[in-house]
């Protein structure tokens, strides 16, 4: 029993350890933002502010207008392609939960297809600017991956293979429930945990998405808020590679700072959020555990 309390005392401590260090990089990412940027230049990032300054800030506070729209655009994408991401996810993967279903074998094999292979750049660019002419609209930010979610769908499939038995669905059958019934339900309330984790990973991936945005999207006024991050460090760039303006640019203008405050705001929501989803979250990726 002591050896016990000194082994889980040690994992406790390792893993204590190991969570510190994750947070490292996002106490340096906040502390970077909220020092002068002079202060960067000489001595380099620190995890404690070395001069303490809202300047990045308020440079982005004059940006507040694009800043707003950005993040608008962002919230709207990532809200609509996570609900709509869910629901055609669970649509195709119940059907194919169910050994009724004729050709089930065929259907699962597509999807798990598009997991291997693609069309490569070009055939995905020509397909969605030529074909369905997305090019500088919203759902060129919304469709691409809401279409390439097969994981999602075989993850969902797995899921509801395991924990929806079929004498349940049977039952219902009996009781004279139909298909949507029974899928709204039923098998919906009964698989929360997947679609928690599910929609938390299709938020992530919506939230942190910038290149759709890359090659699809040139009208400033629908760039995300990764695009806009992009964006203001090509400029960046941009002015430090040709010396416009001189020593000018690097005096007015909080360059490091400036990147790094606006990657804290970037990055805010989806921290603010997690607790929410973290106890489905949790249970979600134990989906298919072996039980003891």
């Amino acid at each position: 029993m002591k050896g016990n309390g000194i082994f889980q005392t040690i994992t406790h401590l390792v893993l204590a350890i190991l969570s510190i260090m994750a947070l490292l990089p996002f106490v340096l990412l906040v502390s970077a933002s909220l020092t002068d940027e002079k202060a960067i230049l000489e001595h380099g990032y620190s995890l404690i502010p070395v001069e303490f300054s809202l300047e990045a800030y308020r440079y982005l506070f004059d940006q507040a207008e694009t800043i707003t729209r950005a993040y608008g655009i962002t919230v709207l994408v990532s809200l609509a392609g996570t609900f709509l991401g869910v629901l055609i996810s669970t649509l195709l993967a119940y059907p194919l939960s169910r050994s009724t279903l004729p050709f089930r074998n065929a259907f699962a094999f597509f999807v798990f297809f598009t997991l291997l292979f693609n069309g490569g750049l070009v055939s995905y660019y020509l397909v969605y600017t030529e074909l369905l002419n997305l090019k500088d609209t919203i759902w060129a930010l919304l469709l691409p991956n809401l279409l390439t979610n097969g994981f999602f769908i075989l993850i969902m499939k797995s899921f509801f293979s395991i924990s929806i038995p079929p004498e349940v669905v049977e039952s219902a059958y009996v009781d004279g429930a139909g298909e949507w019934k029974i899928y709204y339900k039923m098998v919906l309330p009964l698989s929360l945990p997947s679609l928690a984790t599910i929609g938390l990973m299709l938020l992530i991936s919506y939230w942190n998405d910038w290149y759709n945005g890359l090659i699809f999207i040139n009208d400033g006024k629908l760039f995300s808020i990764q695009n806009l991050l992009n964006r203001m460090l090509a400029d960046v760039q941009y002015l430090q590679q040709n010396n416009l303006s001189g020593a000018a640019v690097s005096t007015s203008l909080p360059i490091a700072s400036v990147r790094m405050a606006i990657a804290v705001i970037g990055i805010l929501p989806l921290v603010l959020t997690y607790p929410f989803f973290q106890k489905f979250f949790v249970k979600g990726l134990t989906i298919g555990a072996v039980k003891g």
